[in-house]
């Protein structure tokens, strides 16, 4: 099966080399035991299937399996070996691999005969039964290659006087990688002709080169080449072959003279021929090619001048034409001699006997000379032909000098017949206007001559027109207008197509196909014409197509027309209305009029028509809100009062117009934004009238009472600020108000005893501007309430001076410092107050002094409480000194 062998070697150096791996990979040193690199050599043929068996390393080497720790085997070169081999690493078998072994691709310099080897390095582990294997697979040659020309066809010139036996190489021989005797081994032809045979050489390099050789003369003008197939054959069994094209091109050499087809011609001539009349032509052949078949004509030597003279010969072409006029008295023939000269060639010779006949008077003769093509007297005109195109001469003959001869047409027709230019007897038959097949096919015509004795000849012809493709197919329709309603299932049939073409046969064959332009949606039968939609259409998506059909026949040059077709897409109610948010919210100041604009809610509906036509409604709301369903204008039928209802939210509904109706709904949230039209309110003290009691000995920076309001705005509209616009009493700068909370601070000692008032300014920070409200705020500075009505008579006293009792003013209002004075008499009133209070004070004393031991508990406490504010008919309800804060409204 498989040739195997062992080779041991001892190589010192690779040892060593070895051992400088092994202090990477082992623990051990170099110096421990190993053995002496071995070598195995297998032999296997390429393109082996997988799993194939290589060799055994392990049995090879002789190596006992029954040791522990047991082998193992490892290959070196992975990326080299695991590409055409694996190894067993237990039992040391190499099989072949998954990818095929070619020589010729491992191998591909090796074409010198040498041995093409994979190599490989084996390590027979573990360390104490350490082995280097060196494995050389030499993979033999098999006969998978075909040989092969390096071109298809080859060409080879021989000439055609080629002696008999002369070799031509052929250079373009064939290649097979393979080697020996699988290489090419011979050449043969499949057609050798009986003139050829092939030959092969063999060069010093083992290289061999096909010979042509010429067994039989060749003959250029019997075949000018030669076609077969070259074999080249390889020496495998079976053998493969190779085969390409021989074409042999035979050159040509002037081995041929001229030769006349025709050596002696007799032509009949009436005397009263006209000059340029054509008498013959002679026709000399030379079958050799180019220069070496030119030919020239001569007259001979031996043809008088005058002759040469009357009958003029083309050199050239060999047309003998008559010259002259002949003269019918003085010679009945001429004979003249015709020489085919060719270069270096003995010329050819040819005689033409020309009989001359007398012209005797009889009836007239119409000689038809035809331009279009003829056959059987069928005259073929093409429809194309443009107007005046020639069709044939007549010639009148017979005639004497003195004759007068009528020539004239019959029949129907685009045809006229008259005489030609200034020539006797010469009649040209003409189109007068176009012909038309797809009119008339076939005309009927008759040539009738007469002399002056009423001697009539005919001659009948008959004109038929050929059909060529002039006519376009032509559509029944220019502008097609197709209407589908969107949402079509596929494949919608929409319109036939018809067009016409009056041209016959394949020349009338009518094929539709879409313009350039058609959206590839569309599609249309080539031979019916039937136009259909692959898709389904959306009229919201794109409402109109437009784009060109072909109508193309099969002629040629092929000629078309085209139509447009419009096709409209019809909307069905497949879109529900949209507004153009998903809700609204609309800000809008309180107190804005009624049937004022709040907003405008756009809503749209991609259908059309009354599908796209949308009505709006209100929901929830509509006893205080309506909407224009128009605009859709959104619109309060009242002024509306934030402090009431500072937010409305509101349902609206979109309906189309469409049957079925669509609809959506969006929600409407109405803001109203604060106005200030609230001034504040006091809410303590509850009455200008109301007083407290203050002690004399309070002390300053002492919190007395507070003054608090509220106002039912929002925003700056609703925050408060508290000041002292007048006083009455007191020092200036006794008092003190804190602008923001309202709370009175005691600033200065009371010296003086009595009724002390203060006007409060409340005002909001409203815009464009602000709201206020006053409130008497009022101070009894005593050591005990004694005398109630005498407090109550200073209050209603003083309620009549200057004291704000309105609950609010609208109006800009400037604010003095507190200084400022109440009454204009201040000094004065200061004395009596101060007159009185001494008074009083000594009465309160004496009292006190009386009640002390009595009253000293009751003194002591009361001497640090605060009395609070008393209404004017109410002198025993006790409120607390801060009211719980109200939320603003």
């Amino acid at each position: 099966m498989f040739n195997s062998r062992h080779i041991s070697l001892s190589k010192r150096g690779g040892i060593w080399g070895l051992c400088i791996l092994l202090l990477y990979s082992s623990p051990l040193s170099c110096f421990a035991n190993f053995s002496q690199a071995k070598e195995l050599i297998y032999k296997i043929k390429e393109g082996l299937p997988r799993g194939t068996f290589i060799g055994a390393i392990g049995v090879d080497l002789n190596l006992d399996f029954t040791v522990e720790p047991p082998f193992l085997f490892n290959l070196l070169q992975k990326k080299v070996s695991e590409q055409y081999v694996n190894l067993n690493n237990t039992t040391g078998e190499l099989y072949t691999s998954a990818t095929e072994i070619d020589r010729e691709t491992l191998c591909p310099d090796n074409s010198n005969g040498q041995g093409c080897v994979l190599s490989l390095d084996v390590f027979v582990l573990p360390q104490q039964y350490f082995q280097l294997v060196k494995v050389k697979i030499y993979i033999e040659d098999v006969n998978d290659n075909r040989p092969k020309f390096p071109v298809d066809e080859i060409t080879m010139s021989v000439p055609e006087h080629t002696p008999i036996n002369a070799r031509y190489a052929v250079e373009q021989s064939a290649v097979d990688p393979d080697l020996g005797l699988h290489g090419v081994q011979t050449y043969w032809l499949v057609n050798d002709f009986g003139v050829f045979t092939l030959d092969v050489e063999e060069n010093e390099g083992g290289e061999r080169t096909p010979f042509l050789i010429v067994t039989d003369a060749l003959d250029r003008e019997t075949q000018a080449e030669y076609i077969t197939d070259i074999i080249a054959e390889d020496g495998g069994t079976p053998p493969l072959l190779g085969a390409a094209t021989l074409k042999i091109v035979i050159t040509d050499v002037n081995d041929n003279c001229p030769k006349f087809t025709e050596s002696q011609i007799n032509v009949t001539l009436h005397g009263n021929t006209t000059k340029g009349a054509h008498l013959a032509r002679l026709h000399a052949f030379d079958p050799d090619l180019g220069a070496n078949a030119q030919i020239s004509y001569a007259y001979s030597e031996r043809v008088p001048r005058d002759t040469r003279s009357l009958f003029h010969l083309d050199k050239i072409t060999g047309v003998i034409k008559l010259a002259g006029k002949i003269d019918t008295g003085t010679a009945t023939f001429y004979k003249l001699t015709i020489l085919a000269n060719g270069p270096g060639c003995i010329p050819a010779v040819a005689t033409v006997t020309v009989h001359i006949i007398k012209v005797v008077t009889g009836p007239p003769a119409i000689i038809p000379r035809y331009i279009a093509p003829e056959k059987d007297g069928v005259v073929t005109v093409k429809e194309s032909e443009p107007t005046f195109s020639p069709i044939a001469f007549f010639t009148v003959k017979n005639i004497d000098m003195n004759q007068r001869v009528d020539c004239h047409l019959e029949g129907t027709g685009p045809f006229r017949l008259g005489p030609y230019q200034l020539l006797k007897n010469e009649y040209l038959l003409e189109t007068t206007e176009p012909l038309d097949y797809e009119k008339t096919q076939e005309y009927e015509l008759i040539v009738v001559a007469k002399n002056s004795q009423d001697l009539i000849i005919k001659t009948f012809l008959k004109v038929q027109v050929l059909d060529e493709n002039d006519n376009a197919p032509v559509f029944e329709q220019s502008l097609v207008k197709i209407s589908v309603e969107e949402n079509n299932p596929p494949n919608t049939f929409l319109t036939q197509l018809q067009a016409t073409d009056q041209d016959s046969e394949s020349r009338g064959e009518v094929i539709y196909l879409l313009g350039g332009d058609a959206p590839g949606i569309f599609l249309v039968d080539r031979v019916t014409g039937v136009l259909t939609v692959a898709t389904t259409l959306d009229r919201e998506e794109k409402e109109t197509y437009r784009f060109i059909v072909r109508a193309v026949d099969q002629g040629t040059p092929r000629r078309e027309s085209i139509a447009t077709v419009v096709v409209t897409v019809q909307d069905r109610n497949d879109n529900s209305p949209r507004f153009i948010n998903k809700d609204f919210t609309f800000f809008v100041p309180e107190n804005f009029p009624g049937y004022g604009e709040i907003g405008v809610l756009s809503v749209t509906d991609a259908d059309a028509g009354e599908n796209g036509w949308v009505a709006l409604s209100i929901l929830n709301g509509s006893d205080i809100f309506m909407i224009d369903t128009g605009r859709g204008t959104l619109r309060a039928k009242t002024s509306l009062d934030r402090e009431q209802q500072g937010t409305y939210q509101l349902w609206i509904e979109a309906i189309d117009g469409g049957e079925p109706a669509l609809s959506c709904i969006t929600m409407v949230t109405v803001l109203l934004l604060d106005v200030n039209d609230n001034p504040p309110i006091v809410l303590f003290p509850q009455s200008n009238q109301s007083y407290m009691l203050v002690l004399p000995n309070t002390l300053p920076g002492t919190s007395i009472t507070e003054v608090y309001a509220v106002d039912k705005d929002t925003g700056m509209n609703a925050v408060i600020a508290y000041s002292i616009v007048k006083r009455k009493g007191g020092e200036p700068g006794s008092f003190a108000i804190d602008p923001e909370t309202g709370n009175i601070t005691l600033k200065r000692e009371l010296s003086n005893r009595g009724l002390y008032s203060l006007l409060v300014k409340v005002s909001d920070h409203g815009q464009p501007e602000p709201l206020y409200s006053t409130v008497m705020v009022n101070f009894f500075v005593n050591e005990t309430v004694s005398n109630e009505s005498y407090i109550q008579s200073l209050l209603t006293r003083e309620a009549d001076i200057e004291v704000e009792e309105r609950p609010w003013y609208i109006g800009q209002m400037r604010e003095g410092p507190e200084r400022y004075e109440l009454f204009p008499c201040q000094p004065v009133l200061i004395v009596l107050s101060v007159t009185c209070l001494g008074l009083f004070f000594m009465v309160v004393s004496l009292t006190s002094y009386i009640c002390c031991k009595r009253f000293k508990k009751h003194r002591k406490k009361s001497s640090e409480v605060e009395m609070p504010l008393k209404r004017k008919n109410d002198s025993t309800q006790v409120v607390n000194r801060k009211l719980r804060q109200i939320s603003n409204i």
